[in-house]
């Protein structure tokens, strides 16, 4: 749900706060007050796609926020968990900033993501259906992902395991088709597999084996270098010519212990003393242990530096380090598994993708079966609804295409378009075709009210999609929407005032011209003023008294 929208140089809208309820919100005004700039608003943050050209008039950019309550929903948690997006309140803020010179700043609850993983997140929590769009409806390819959403508890299982199998004919097909294609290319391509795999399995090769081979070499021949340094260290530590050094510090050092007490500056220059030569004893120590673990081993030397010759044409060959290396025979060596498994006669791999196939098929027709057994079922449910709006001699249909062989696809083996005879003696056809905006608006609004409780999206949208009705169809579509608003929190704009009546929570949009320049502000209605605007509604510029009564009428039929 919806909580809190705060808008920055957004078209004509240079500051605004909106606060959202649940249940029903309605958004009317004269055309042009910015409505729809708003809805533009929160399409942005579920991921719209964002232009230069919404950017204020004089601004270097549009800033947007929005605060949103999770839904309930165990897959979109397992969503935000995989993207790393902390939710354990309950609550996303998306912020979005797009700059006039092409910038596109996104974040979700304080993390960056890009507009495709807003996409995601957004389509879950915000459904926006416009007046000219009516989006899924308008597009038969989203159709069967309607049907399939109304029937998820039938569907979803048979789905799971059509599209596994459905994944595992694709690569028996890709495996014959290339196999038959280039026989020689296969064989020349399976040759070069072995021999890479082979050559880089041999080589035995360890993550960080190069730095440590390259760090133990360089210690071998700096031998002598070493061996010098260690011995002057430990020479002049502990004896010499001059003496130990240590010795001599101590005596130093306990020449001025006996004055420490003498001066604060004595005591702090006795503890740097003390601090320091237990330090150089210790550096004596260590110096001592490495020189008597220091030792030459010629072959050894020789054997690294063929290992790292070695390494060096494996990286020259198949990446630019190790781990590169690696990941390539990761994977070739899955390749190589895929073809060899393969390629044991065309007949046997042509035997497993007939298999596959004769399963497919199956599994696919049984899907089929659910499906047109819920379609069954969404039609008399359209209906009833359909009968609710006016359109009682209206016929619903979900069309599967007839297909003399099967035709896989990801998601099944139908075809499935929703059509309609809006009248009797006329054609039954595809709904985008057939339907009018005032007709297409019901069925949008019969099949919103059946899908509300299944689709699991916290907001729902609705601009302007009462546009071409009025009367008693008005009426009817207005209790629609506030049946879908007792299920998902609805945001609706509208020139109706029956359906502005029975919405719970008003805003009035309106636009101010200041200084020269145009500017929205919104006010939230108390009932009187809602009175006041539902009369507008009705009758116009001119408000009478006959047309408040009508207004106040509305408004308590709603109540009621």
């Amino acid at each position: 749900m919806l909580q809190e929208l705060t808008i920055d140089n957004l078209a004509i809208i240079k500051h605004l706060s909106l606060d959202f309820s649940d249940q029903m919100t309605v958004l009317t005004g004269e055309t042009g007050a910015g409505k729809s700039i708003i809805i533009d608003a929160v399409g942005l943050l579920a991921g719209g796609r964002g232009s230069q050209e919404y950017i204020r008039r004089g601004a270097d950019k549009l800033s947007l926020q929005g605060q949103f309550a999770l839904p309930q929903d165990p897959e979109f948690n397992h969503l935000l968990d995989s993207l790393g997006i902390d939710h354990e309140d309950g609550i996303l803020i998306i912020s979005r900033e797009i700059y006039r010179r092409g910038r596109n700043v996104i974040r979700v609850n304080g993390q960056l993501i890009n507009t495709a993983t807003l996409r995601q997140i957004g389509s879950r929590l915000v459904d926006i259906q416009g007046q000219n769009e009516h989006q899924l409806l308008l597009q038969p390819e989203m159709h069967l992902g309607m049907l399939d959403q109304f029937a998820h508890n039938e569907v979803q299982e048979l789905l799971t395991r059509y599209q596994n199998e459905y994944q595992d004919y694709v690569k028996l097909k890709a495996a014959v088709s290339k196999k038959q294609n280039n026989e020689q290319q296969w064989a020349q391509r399976l040759d070069m597999l072995r021999y890479q795999v082979n050559e880089i399995a041999e080589a035995n090769l360890k993550a960080d084996e190069e730095e440590q081979l390259t760090s133990e070499r360089d210690r071998l021949e700096h031998f002598q270098q070493i061996n010098n340094a260690l011995q002057q260290a430990v020479t002049v530590f502990n004896g010499g010519d001059q003496g130990a050094v240590l010795d001599q510090i101590a005596t130093v050092m306990n020449s001025i212990n006996e004055i420490a007490e003498f001066d604060g500056a004595y005591d702090s220059l006795s503890k740097s003393l003390n601090d320091a030569y237990y330090a150089l004893q210790d550096v004596a120590t260590e110096a001592s242990q490495q020189l008597d673990l220091l030792e030459f081993d010629d072959d050894r030397l020789s054997e690294i530096d063929q290992r790292l010759t070695m390494i060096g044409d494996l990286e020259h060959k198949y990446g630019d380090s190790v781990k590169d290396v690696l990941d390539y025979y990761d994977q070739i060596k899955q390749e190589l598994d895929s073809m060899e498994e393969a390629a044991d006669s065309n007949s046997d791999l042509e035997e497993r993708l007939s298999t596959a196939e004769e399963k497919l098929i199956k599994t696919g027709q049984q899907l089929s079966q659910v499906r047109q057994q819920a379609a069954h079922r969404l039609t008399k449910l359209v209906h009833q609804q359909l009968k609710e709006l006016y359109m009682d001699k209206a016929v619903f249909e979900v069309h599967f295409a007839k297909q003399s062989r099967a035709h896989f696809t990801p998601n099944g083996i139908d075809e499935v378009e929703f059509y309609i005879q809006t009248n009797p003696g006329e054609t039954m056809g595809p709904l985008a075709r057939i339907a009018s905006g005032g007709e297409l608006s019901r069925v949008m609004l019969a099949l919103k009210t059946i899908f509300a409780q299944n689709e699991g999206v916290t907001s729902i949208i609705f601009d302007e999609v009462d546009t071409g009705v009025s009367g008693r169809v008005a009426q009817a579509i207005a209790d629609k929407i506030k049946v879908i608003a007792n299920k998902s929190q609805v945001l609706c704009i509208t020139h109706l005032p029956q359906v502005a009546a029975v919405a719970q929570h008003h805003f009035l949009i309106q636009k101010h011209v200041k200084h020269e320049r145009t500017t929205t502000m919104v006010t939230i209605l108390s009932d009187k003023q809602r009175v006041n605007e539902l009369a507008r509604m009705l009758s116009g510029e001119k408000v009478t008294k006959l047309t408040k009564e009508h207004a106040e009428e509305l408004l308590k039929m709603a109540q009621d």
